[in-house]
């Protein structure tokens, strides 16, 4: 094992501890920024975002799941409209997935483990287009599950056939977690991974040190994914996982696609409300990146 644990100490990848200190940071020195998933609609939103400002409590990206194409173009608009209104991120899902196709193996036990990949090139050609109708109407965050199409966009992003400034973060769905895949996914450009929800704090740590992209760590989950709040592990995700988005208000929902109603939005906020106190008497030294910090915010 210690020539196999050398070789990969060479290539970057290492093992972690719950006392590794992560010093990478936001570009505008923030360690964490709160998150908020599951807002699938402008009214929503604006009810989220409403509330957070009689909180004080500022939300860097909000986080749509369902997926763009079951949105119209004036719900889209609305959307950007409050985000840059606001100064936060909008992240938009794509809506191809093997779950909406005509898939009947993703509807049995052992094929829901295609989770929401893309199934042939039609459905390549869709998320596509899913993605440029976004980027089209302002969008510059898109919430991605499958890793082809996430080498695809940067291709596109790369020759300018998308904006250079969006952002693409892979789900927890797609069921990445260990430090190789995060290295392999960095490479082919994301900007953010959400590794699996129920990762130890050394295996966070392990994904850190191999990686400078953004992580996103979920602070709690819907029933769904497990229904654990790991409320008092915040101060370790900033520790050891730092630059890092806390996905909050997740147990409010009963599931991923949960069609999050206005007072559930209300209630979202009350759990981030939660996180930030255990921030502010557990690691009171640690760095929110600023509101007007370097954002994803729609153009």
């Amino acid at each position: 094992m210690k020539s196999t644990m050398k070789f990969l100490e060479k290539i970057g990848i290492e093992g972690g501890s719950d006392d590794y200190i992560s010093p990478k940071r936001f570009n505008d020195g923030g360690q964490y920024r709160f998150e908020v998933p599951g807002i699938q609609s402008p009214k929503t939103m604006n009810a989220l975002l409403e509330e957070s400002i009689n909180k004080d409590i500022f939300i860097h990206r909000v986080t749509q799941t369902k997926g763009i194409m079951m949105l119209s173009d004036e719900e889209i608009t609305e959307m950007v409209d409050l985000a840059k209104n606001y100064g936060c991120e909008l992240f938009l899902s794509v809506g191809p997935r093997a779950t909406y196709d005509t898939s009947a193996t993703v509807h049995t036990s052992e094929g829901s483990r295609i989770g929401y990949r893309l199934r042939g090139y039609d459905n390549l050609v869709y998320a596509v287009e899913d993605v440029k109708r976004a980027c089209n109407l302002g969008v510059r965050g898109i919430l991605l599950y499958d890793e082809g199409l996430l080498w695809v966009l940067n291709q596109m992003r790369n020759e300018s056939e998308i904006p250079n400034s969006v952002h693409f973060k892979l789900s927890a769905h797609a069921g990445h977690s260990n430090p190789a895949s995060a290295k392999l996914l960095e490479k082919e450009g994301l900007n953010s991974l959400n590794p699996v929800r129920d990762l130890q704090i050394p295996m966070i740590a392990s994904i850190r040190k191999a990686t400078d992209m953004a992580l996103d760590l979920h602070t709690e989950n819907p029933k769904s994914t497990g229904g654990f709040i790991r409320h008092y592990e915040v101060p370790k995700f900033i520790q050891v996982a730092s630059p890092v988005y806390l996905k909050t208000g997740g147990s409010v929902a009963a599931n991923h696609n949960w069609d999050t109603t206005t007072s559930e939005a209300i209630a979202r906020i009350k759990q981030v409300k939660l996180v930030k106190r255990m921030i502010d008497e557990y690691c009171p030294e640690a760095i929110v990146s600023p509101k007007s910090g370097d954002l994803a915010v729609p153009e």
